[in-house]
């Protein structure tokens, strides 16, 4: 049967656009439209509030880094058998709202106390500190969890197709966050950005529901597994970390989170170090990690819904992993040079929008073939529990670095053999996910 082609302008305008460049298929329009609006949501709130984290961290002092990081790694170990425990008995149905609907008071009541501190003059650096270990944990289980979801609604074909996109609505949802802290923070003070960000992860909730309602009423239009977001996933809570160490898939997995955390926080020390000494106001701090925010997420915006879905299809998952070491050899060869703020803002505009652009949306599209509790357990204890690991790692050898004498073009220099690991065990995942999709073609899973 001949095919249809577009009647009008607007049609041929709308498959040109999804259709050929973005790679939407006509029936997965609603359930793609409803993950676009939820990341947006999601990680809106986040841009809103992360710099007011940044913030916090250079007034809380260098010398308390470690620390923090520490003890953000501590809780992470805390909440991961509780997250396991109530992901085995309840329905993603059911727990998905209510991890946003947690972190929602926690918010309203961060902006409280935030409040009352700054109107009585009163000094907030332990506040900060608790900020800064809470944030580092939400942040990282809203947009897990979100990515856990989409690895099991969406089949593994779909997901090459479409997850650089749905990233997109994330960056674009980071964009506006970020500008409207950038705006606000000085007019209004940083403490009163929270409730907008409240705002957005009701929204969230409310995109949920809507793709819930798509998935599960109505498979015909989506190609998802209809249904499975009702049941619990069962198993033991503690199945994150035993899949981890038992895996080498997801060792592999971990290992790579690690390596790039340690060349993060690297990065994220010496900006720390330089802004301390260069901006000596809160409001200010903020506004200019915000910037940096912002820039970040228009260039991966770019990158998400032009770029990676054709360097996935042309070259494959473990090529577009390669991306970000390739980019750290060549930005922390820079920085060995020339050690100065504006080109560490360079460097970490470059490799986080290449990281979310690029790396993020290809890592995850690994879990399109691996069971469903793991999707949810060991994808959730990699991005919790081992990156906060890797940021202790990354802490305490820095800092040491720091101590032996050692600057930035020296521990610049340091950093370069581990990208050039990272990359070749992003050239071996990729090529693992291609053995384990032919795998589940074999069996007649999508």
């Amino acid at each position: 049967m001949a095919s249809i082609m577009p009647a009008n302008p607007i049609d041929k305008l709308r498959a040109l656009l999804f259709d050929k460049i973005i790679g939407l298929e006509k029936s997965e329009y609603v359930a793609v439209a409803w993950s676009f609006a939820y990341f947006f949501c999601v990680l809106s709130a986040y841009y809103i509030i992360r710099p007011v984290r940044e913030a916090m961290a250079v007034g809380s002092g260098p010398n308390t880094l470690p620390w923090l990081f520490f003890a953000t790694f501590v809780t992470m170990l805390v909440v991961t058998p509780i997250y396991g425990f109530v992901a085995s008995r309840y329905s993603r149905r059911q727990f998905l709202p209510w991890v946003y609907l947690f972190f929602i008071s926690n918010i309203v009541i961060f902006w409280v106390v935030f409040s009352i501190a700054v109107s009585n003059e009163s000094d907030h650096i332990w506040l900060g500190r608790v900020f800064f270990v809470w944030i580092s944990i939400f942040n990282l289980f809203v947009v897990s969890v979100f990515w856990s979801f989409m690895a099991e609604i969406y089949t593994r074909e779909q997901g090459r197709r479409l997850f650089g996109f749905i990233t997109s609505g994330g960056s674009i949802g980071a964009l506006m966050g970020g500008i409207a802290t950038s705006y606000l923070a000085v007019r209004i003070g940083f403490q009163n950005v929270f409730p907008i960000a409240a705002i957005m992860l009701l929204l969230a909730i409310f995109c949920i529901r809507g793709l819930r309602v798509q998935v599960t009423e109505d498979p015909g239009e989506t190609s998802t597994n209809a249904g499975a977001v009702e049941k619990p996933l069962g198993g033991n809570p503690f199945a994150g970390i035993t899949h981890v160490f038992s895996s080498r898939f997801f060792s592999y997995i971990a290992f790579k989170s690690i390596i790039a955390s340690l060349l993060g926080t690297a990065l994220y020390m010496f900006t720390a170090q330089m802004v301390g000494l260069s901006i000596p106001d809160t409001n200010e701090q903020t506004q200019f990690f915000s910037n940096i925010n912002n820039w970040t997420n228009l260039l991966a915006l770019i990158g998400q819904m032009l770029v990676v879905n054709r360097v996935v299809h042309r070259f494959g998952i473990g090529v577009s992993m390669t991306l970000l070491p390739i980019a750290s050899v060549a930005g922390f060869l820079l920085l060995a040079v020339e050690p100065t703020l504006g080109i560490v803002a360079l460097l970490t505009v470059l490799r986080r929008a290449l990281g979310f652009g690029f790396s993020k949306p290809t890592t995850d599209m690994l879990y399109s073939v691996v069971t469903p509790e793991e999707k949810y357990k060991a994808k959730n204890f990699i991005d919790t529990a081992v990156y906060r690991a890797g940021d202790v790692v990354g802490i305490l050898s820095i800092r040491g670095l720091f101590a032996l004498g050692m600057g930035i073009p020296a521990i610049s220099i340091l950093m370069l053999p581990y990208a050039a690991l990272w990359a070749s065990i992003s050239l071996w995942l990729g090529s693992d996910y291609r053995r384990r999709a032919r795998e589940m073609r074999g069996k007649g899973l999508k």
